[in-house]
């Protein structure tokens, strides 16, 4: 998108087409305006168009333009905060409500797909979370503990369990989460705009909001060249939030994370590495990714950007990791590259805000957009509609508040990663 090929790499190259939406250039109206064209906003113009309310959605750039087009593509049910965490931070009441929604996200995200028979490459085989070393084994026995208490059926994994389905032996185990999976994330985010077409929703791309009025007991949405006046406004831009939304921007902290993409691997190496297809993610503190899409090229990532000398130091290091974690690939070299924005909030877990009288909007997935976005989509919609109260919701009304030193912290961990990769992986 926009020419840079590193803002969506692989997925732009691999994705069907955007379907046709022109810029707003004119007034209209509609019962709910949705500002932003990613996960949460296209599940929502696609929940309230089926159930017969007028859906005039915004997009500044194309849909799948931040976040939803750029993601590793691993659809994860739940937060990275600990589950017993969630409700100390939430409240019980909300943290518990919280975590039974997220649990099944992945489990929405299947049915969408089904249903509207989106091609985005689903692969349902669901997650590995991998330990390193005894201490992210120790994490992931706790983590095990905390979900089957709750119901989920995750499965710890021993590490000669973990080696077969991983394809290496660098791990001490693993939590296997059936329910999960992965997914070309730009597919489904297109997916999604073209089943809310299909639906009656009215979809606007290049079209930037730049201020939002009262119109009476209504609200009045502006762009450039047009506007939406609307009983509601649904605000979905999170991570990559501007004008009268930069707020929501301004609450999360911008945590980069780049994919590297290899050329499609031998049947022999794809029947040694992830045979049965898991995303896969592990317990380091500065993570590393990794999954197969459906071509088979193994798409390998981590925290960093793909800008200044960035670019060399991440490609380097991921060349040597994958040498290290799967020596049979030998010097197989890269087709793509891309780095996007993960939006991370001061306690790692979602927000909601109600920004206005009937302005609300779900935000800070902290690197976990897929499902939650899909199924808090729909949340927003069913809110609209009359189907859940405010005190029903699975958050609790937040004030917007942006962190302080944000651009020093956001500069801190860019180079803090180019630093652990020089060093990571080395022989």
């Amino acid at each position: 998108m926009l020419d840079d090929p590193r803002s969506h790499g692989l997925w732009e190259k691999t994705a069907p087409p955007a379907p046709q939406a022109p810029a707003l250039d004119e007034a209209i109206t509609a019962d709910v305006a949705i500002v932003g064209g990613g996960y949460t906003g296209l599940s929502a113009a696609l929940h309230l168009a089926q159930a017969g309310l007028s859906v005039a959605l915004l997009e500044a750039i194309d849909f799948g333009f931040g976040g939803a087009g750029r993601n590793v593509g691993l659809i994860n049910g739940g937060m990275w905060v600990m589950p017993d965490d969630i409700p100390g931070v939430l409240g019980p009441v909300h943290g518990e409500r919280a975590l039974e929604l997220l649990g099944g996200a992945p489990l929405l995200v299947r049915e969408i797909v089904e249903t509207h028979d989106i091609p985005c490459e689903i692969e349902t085989n669901g997650t590995l979370h991998l330990a390193v070393g005894e201490t992210g084994l120790k994490e992931l026995r706790e983590r095990h503990r905390q979900w089957t208490s709750r119901g989920a059926p995750v499965e710890l994994l021993s590490a000669e369990e973990t080696a077969r389905r991983v394809g290496s032996d660098g791990y001490a185990g693993a939590l296997f989460d059936p329910r999960a999976g992965t997914i070309q994330p730009l597919a489904y985010a297109r997916g999604l705009a073209r089943a809310a077409q299909t639906a009656g929703a009215r979809l606007f791309a290049g079209s930037p909001v730049i201020a939002t009025e009262r119109a009476g007991e209504n609200w009045t949405v502006r762009t450039a060249r047009g506007a939406v006046t609307a009983a509601w406004v649904l605000v979905a831009t999170d991570a990559y939030s501007t004008g009268p939304f930069a707020p929501v921007r301004a609450e999360q902290l911008h945590l980069p994370y780049f994919n590297f993409a290899t050329v499609p691997l031998s049947d022999n190496l794809r029947r040694s590495i992830l045979p049965g297809r898991e995303g896969c993610w592990d317990t380091k503190e500065i993570l590393s990714s990794f999954r197969m899409d459906q071509s088979g090229r193994l798409v390998f990532g981590s925290v960093g950007a793909l800008r200044n000398t960035g670019a060399a130091v991440h490609r380097a290091w991921a060349q040597r990791a994958l040498a290290t974690l799967f020596p049979q690939l030998g010097d197989i070299p890269f087709e793509a590259e891309w780095y996007g924005k993960i939006g991370m909030t001061t306690d790692a877990v979602p927000r909601f805000h109600r920004f206005d009288r009937q302005i609300v909007g779900f935000s800070g997935y902290n690197g976990r957009g897929i499902a939650p976005g899909t199924v808090f989509g729909k949340t927003l919609a069913r809110h609209v509609l009359g189907e859940l109260s405010e005190d029903e919701l699975p958050l609790p009304v937040t004030d917007v508040k942006a962190q302080g030193f944000r651009t020093a912290r956001e500069a801190y961990y860019e180079a803090g990663a180019q630093l652990a990769h020089l060093a990571g992986y080395r022989f």
